[in-house]
Order: structure tokens, then C-alpha cells, then sequence
């Protein structure tokens, strides 16, 4: 950098001060923390989203938001070229830069990174970077200091899309890097005709019955509410009921979202007992997590929860009998051997009873650390990959080397037998590809997802729920001194580090009808998460009780005596 470009950012940075005692940490979700103290936080990863597209020679975004936290708080990510998150390498870098004492370290920090990425400020090609933000009211100044941020790197271009889902800002990105439209209403263009699309390809002797034609959404008083009712006019032919839309005075994530019906397993807000039966969902505060629940009849407050575990379930299932509709036919075809691989990953909190329903299926499931970065980085190996996390996380993706063969596939098909089963498998894939936000879970492509498969199967919310029945499972933390005592192996399902506490948890677990229990550290706190589950409640809850005394004794301040 020259000495102009190091003016230019030591000026600017002097503007946003970083507060006293704040350490923040870029995880899976950016930084996050009370709005009141991350004005100099966003201005700085303005800069870095900056470096990103520098270094990338392409657009990168930044979104202002956070999710399911509470209406006090914000926070900012990065969307990386791909409209993934921001690559991993940075993270560190992120984390430095965040914490830089005084705006002459930040300076210096900067110089070092940009040497050691050797990244060019030629300008031969100029940073351009996309913004986005949720409906807190902190977003607005927020947005200022992420755009003051950006000018700050000589030639930096910063988009202001406006109020937007996580999900959308990521859309943008990937698309933009592709060549592609994508402004707003392109994105609610792709998805409504997508879904359009699928819907029609239903096999025409299904049909749903009147009342499970509606769906009633909870829009966590967010941003997502918001975004539906315009997909709603678009959809004319669904039958919507938008809740905790935002305007009717309730507080975002308070007693609504995707976040807190999953946790507490309660009706959010605004629900009640006319509502039985009715097939109902949640979005969560940015619309990137989907958990779908019905009322119970005998309780207004208890609801059956139909989570991303049972999500990627169905997924999976309408994907495997597409592909088993192609493998029928018997015609000469292009590439006549190709066998797609199809992919399902979860994370050790995934149920058990959904991997076993997954692997009757006969489908290869494997499992990652916990981590929505994870999950993505390992679906991307297959031709088809499916991940969800039971929060209501997840997507699906697909390889352009099989998309290029399904629209081969499809050319061939409606030259020799146009309108055939096996077409209609080949289309109702490529709906799928296009329906679905490739980039990262998006709950509102999600849903609509959701919606055509149901509508194909001509099956109620309660014929989906019954696809397999949960184990009971109780999670726990223990505080300990220090959570990187705890090293896990087999993405985080056996401890390695401290030694004996992994036989002694196997103990524990042998004396349990279906048992099964892991710890892992914390990714924030100085806390051991513990996850256990079995055939009934009461042993989960008592094997969750059992290996928190094991992770106090060995990691913690042994108050369990």
C-alpha cells in the first residue's frame, strides 16, 4: 500500500474508535455482539470485504445482521465470491483486525496482509463490494460505517441493495460473479417460477385435501415476513398466512422464530388453539433457517416440531426417487454409465433416528464438525449434496458437470420421448437447482421447496412428520477452566484430549437402549456442550446428567463432587 492508501484509512479509522474491553471473535456467523459497540467492528470489515474483492478480482458482499439474536444486537459477515461465507484462511485475519487496538496497528496490520496475500492496488480493477441489512433499527448507521469502510480503500465501490434476507445478499453475490441478473426482484422471479415450475410437473392424479392446502408463516416480526408477502403476490395460486410480520408491533426474535419454536418447542406468538392441524412454519430473525411445526389438539401451547433434520429428510427423498425415475429407463442415452452421487451430511447433534431413516433409504450419510462452513465444504464433493443442521439450516447443491449432464439429458429426452416420466424426473431436478438457494439455507427457497414436495406426494404435514419419530435428546453445558483441554476427533463425536474421559462416557452410554453422547467445546465460551440421547427421556436425561458430572470432573471445577 502506499502512503496516500494508509492516510486514507488511518483517517478513516480514527473516526470509529474501538471500545474499551471489547474482544470479538468471526465464527460461523461474523461477529456478533450488542449494536452500541460495533460501529468501529463494521467500519474495519468494510475494509476487509474490500481486500476480498482485490484479492478475489471479483464482487464480494457484506451483510449487516444478527439472525435469531435478540433486537438489541448486530453484527456483519462477509459473502465470499462464491456467496459462501467468507473463506476460512481470513478468518484469523478478521479476528486481528476486529481487535487492533489503535487505528496505527490496524494501519500496520492491513500493510502486512496485503504484502503477505500479495493483493494489488493497481487499479487496474476496483473493489466492488454489495450491502445488505435486516430491519433492526441499528442497521442504518451500521450500514454507514460498513460503506465508510470501503471508501476508505482507494477505488472501492460500495452497492447499497437496501433491507434484505442473509439469504438474498448471498443470491446476489454468487449470481452477480456469474454473469447473472440479480437485483431483488430477480430473485423472487427465479424462485416464484421455479416453484411454478415444479408444482406443475405433480403428477396428476395427487391432490391435497382443503385444509392442508394452508400454510400459516411465523415471520419472526424480521425481515423475512416482510420479503414472503411480496412472494405471496407473485404466488397467487398458495394459500399464505403471514404472522409476527413485523408491523404489528411485536419485537423481532421475541417469542417468534425459527430459533426459539426448535429450542423451546412451544407455539411462538400469535398462534393458537383455531390453529390444530394447520401446517405452520417459522422463519428465523435474517431468513435463513426454516422449522416447520403443527399445534397439538389437546394443547394450544405444545407443538409437534418437524425440524431440519426432517427437512433434509424429505429432501432427500423426493431427490432419490427423481434419480431412481431416471435409472428406469431403457432407451440409448448420452453417457449412458453416469451415476450421480447424492450426498447427505449432518453434524453429530443430527438425531439418530433421522441418519438411521437416511441410511434404510440406502443413502450415504456422512458427518462434519458442527458449523454450517462444514457442512457446505463437504456437500460441494458430490454431484447432489444435502446438508441441514436440526436448527433449520441447510441447502442443497448440485455440480455443474451433472447439471450440464441433466440439460444434456433433457435435449435428448425431448427429441426421442418428450413428456416422458423420465423427463419429467430430469425437469423437476433442474426446477430444483434453481428453486433452491445454492449459495446458503435460505428459508424462504427452502419453504417453497418444502411446499411443491409436499404438494408432489399429496402428503399433509402429518404424513411428513411420520417418516420417523425422534429419539429423546437433552443437551447440556458445563462451565470449565478451559475449553481447549477438550480435542474431539470423527467430526467432534469422540474425545482424544483429556485421556480416560472418552471410556468412561462409552460406559455411560452402554447402559442406555439406544444411547448415544458426545462433548465438544464451545466455539465462544468457556463451556463444555454436552448432547445425549436414547430410547426414552428419562435415560437421555439422565446420560446428558451423567457425562456432565464426567466433564466436571475431568475438565471442570468439580463442583459435582
Amino acid at each position: 500500500m502506499d502512503d496516500n492508501q494508509k492516510s486514507l484509512i488511518l483517517k478513516s479509522s480514527s473516526q470509529y474508535p474501538l471500545p474499551q474491553g471489547v474482544k470479538l471473535s468471526y465464527g460461523t456467523a461474523g461477529f456478533r455482539a450488542d449494536a452500541s459497540i460495533l460501529g468501529s467492528t463494521v467500519f474495519r470489515v468494510g475494509i476487509l470485504a474490500a481486500l476480498r474483492s482485490l484479492k478475489t478480482q471479483s464482487l464480494t458482499g457484506l451483510m449487516i445482521t444478527a439472525s435469531h439474536n435478540k433486537v438489541t444486537d448486530n453484527g456483519v459477515k462477509i459473502a465470499d465470491p462464491s456467496g459462501g461465507m467468507l473463506t476460512q484462511e481470513w478468518e484469523p485475519f478478521a479476528d486481528a483486525i476486529a481487535n487492533s487496538p489503535t487505528p496505527q496497528h490496524f494501519v500496520q496490520l492491513i500493510d502486512e496482509f496485503v504484502k503477505k496475500e500479495n493483493i494489488r492496488f493497481d487499479g487496474v480493477r476496483s473493489a466492488k463490494i454489495l450491502l445488505g441489512r435486516d430491519t433492526r433499527p441499528s442497521g442504518e448507521s451500521l450500514l454507514e460505517a460498513a460503506k465508510q469502510g470501503v471508501y476508505s480503500i482507494v477505488g472501492a465501490t460500495a452497492i447499497d441493495m437496501g433491507i434484505l434476507t442473509t439469504p438474498q445478499l448471498h443470491w446476489m453475490v454468487r449470481a452477480r460473479n456469474k454473469d447473472m441478473k440479480a437485483t431483488e426482484l430477480d430473485y423472487f422471479e427465479q424462485l416464484s417460477s421455479s416453484f411454478r415450475f415444479l408444482v406443475d410437473l405433480t403428477p396428476n392424479q395427487i391432490k391435497m385435501s382443503k385444509t392442508d392446502d394452508k400454510l400459516i408463516v411465523d415471520g419472526a416480526n424480521g425481515v423475512g415476513g416482510e420479503k414472503l408477502e411480496v412472494l405471496k403476490k407473485m404466488l397467487n395460486s398458495m394459500d399464505i398466512e403471514i404472522r409476527n410480520s413485523g408491523k404489528e408491533g411485536g419485537v423481532l426474535n421475541e417469542g417468534v422464530g425459527a430459533d426459539y419454536v426448535q429450542k423451546e418447542k412451544v407455539v411462538p406468538q400469535g398462534f393458537h388453539l383455531k390453529d390444530v392441524g394447520i401446517r405452520c412454519a417459522s422463519l428465523d430473525g435474517d431468513a435463513d433457517r426454516l422449522v416447520y411445526f403443527y399445534v397439538q389438539s389437546n394443547n394450544a401451547s405444545k407443538i409437534d416440531l418437524v425440524d431440519g433434520d426432517k427437512i433434509l429428510s424429505l429432501f432427500a427423498l423426493f431427490i432419490k426417487e427423481q434419480l431412481s425415475i431416471l435409472k428406469m429407463e431403457g432407451d440409448d442415452h448420452v453417457d449412458e454409465n453416469y451415476e450421480a452421487r447424492l450426498g447427505v451430511v449432518q453434524t453429530a447433534y443430527a438425531n439418530g433416528a433421522s441418519t438411521d431413516y437416511l441410511r434404510q433409504l440406502g443413502l450415504e450419510v456422512v458427518f462434519t464438525p458442527t458449523g454450517v462452513k462444514y457442512l457446505h465444504e463437504k456437500a460441494a464433493e458430490y454431484d447432489i449434496g444435502i446438508y441441514f443442521e436440526a436448527n433449520g439450516h441447510g441447502t442443497i447443491l448440485f455440480s455443474e458437470s451433472f447439471l450440464t449432464w441433466l440439460n444434456a439429458r433433457n435435449n435428448e429426452l425431448s427429441s426421442k420421448s418428450k413428456g416422458s416420466e423420465q423427463q419429467k424426473a430430469v425437469l423437476r431436478l433442474l426446477a430444483v437447482s434453481n428453486l433452491i438457494n445454492q449459495a446458503v439455507g435460505d428459508a424462504l427457497s427452502g419453504l417453497l421447496l418444502v411446499e411443491a414436495i409436499l404438494q408432489y406426494k399429496g402428503w399433509s404435514i402429518h404424513n411428513w412428520s411420520e417418516l420417523y419419530h425422534d429419539l429423546p435428546s437433552r443437551q447440556l453445558k458445563v462451565k470449565v477452566v478451559d475449553r481447549t483441554a477438550v480435542v474431539t476427533a470423527n467430526a467432534e463425536t469422540v474425545v482424544v484430549r483429556p485421556p480416560l474421559i472418552q471410556e468412561a462416557i462409552n460406559v455411560e452410554v452402554a447402559k442406555c437402549p439406544q444411547g448415544r453422547s458426545f462433548i465438544r467445546p464451545s466455539g465462544t465460551e468457556d463451556v463444555i456442550r454436552v448432547y445425549a440421547e436414547a430410547s426414552i427421556q428419562e435415560a437421555a436425561d439422565s446420560l446428558a446428567n451423567s457425562v456432565a458430572k464426567l466433564a466436571d470432573q475431568f475438565l471442570g471445577f468439580g463442583n459435582s463432587g
